[in-house]
């Protein structure tokens, strides 16, 4: 299956080695995507390896660099995480991380609670509700393009734990919002990353809260 071919390819030039479960979790995944996205219309992309290139390989960019920073257990909440991203591809690589993924809009959530079902991942869930309106407290947060990076640790702030980290996976170095930060916060490294097979800026931005 030339899918599995390139996802494979594609992880491997991460520098992910994956094996039989996790590609056949992904491509699921994949498949569970496009199946829900004719009625719920969960994203723009509608291909197959549309959904690989700018929906799998982008999230799988952060798990070599989420191992670096967060290697053991963890409470991870993915804000505005619509059909599951990188939430879910998270869920799936990271079996000791558990993956809430938060979201505004309901048959979202509800996707998401559903790929939890049919792939069987109990570190998984679904949750419809704002971030500002929300209580817990996770060791790390995670968003996709889901605001600016103001709005985003401004918003998720009350439920970072004490010692937890912000992921931002973000397209162009984000000069303007960074310049905007204020000073409560602490972003502490900053990276560049290539998604296989799409020629697009991209860099995740790791911060954390500045301490008093």
């Amino acid at each position: 299956m030339s899918s599995d071919r390139e996802l494979r390819a594609g992880a491997a030039a991460l520098g992910l080695n994956l094996d039989e479960r996790q590609c056949e979790l992904l491509l699921s995944y994949a498949a569970l995507i496009l199946k829900w996205n004719k009625v719920y219309n969960l994203t723009a992309l509608r291909d197959p390896s549309s959904i690989l290139t700018h929906h799998l390989l982008d999230s799988l960019t952060v798990i070599e660099p989420l191992a670096r920073e967060w290697p053991g257990r963890a409470a991870l909440l993915d804000v505005g995480s619509g059909p599951g991203l990188p939430g879910v591809v998270i869920a799936i690589m990271r079996p000791d991380v558990s993956v809430t993924c938060l979201d505004a809009v309901a048959k979202k959530t509800a996707f998401v609670r559903q790929v939890s079902a049919e792939l069987g991942l109990p570190n998984l869930q679904g949750l419809h509700a704002r971030v500002e309106s929300l209580a817990g407290s996770f060791e790390l947060i995670s968003s996709r393009a889901f605001a600016s990076l103001p709005n985003f640790f401004a918003g998720s702030k009350h439920l970072l734990a004490d010692g937890g980290k912000w992921l931002a996976m973000k397209g162009k170095l984000p000069q303007d919002e960074l310049a905007q930060l204020s000073a409560d916060v602490d972003v502490f490294h900053v990276e560049q990353v290539q998604v296989p097979g799409l020629q697009a800026d991209r860099c995740i931005v790791w911060a954390r809260k500045q301490p008093a």
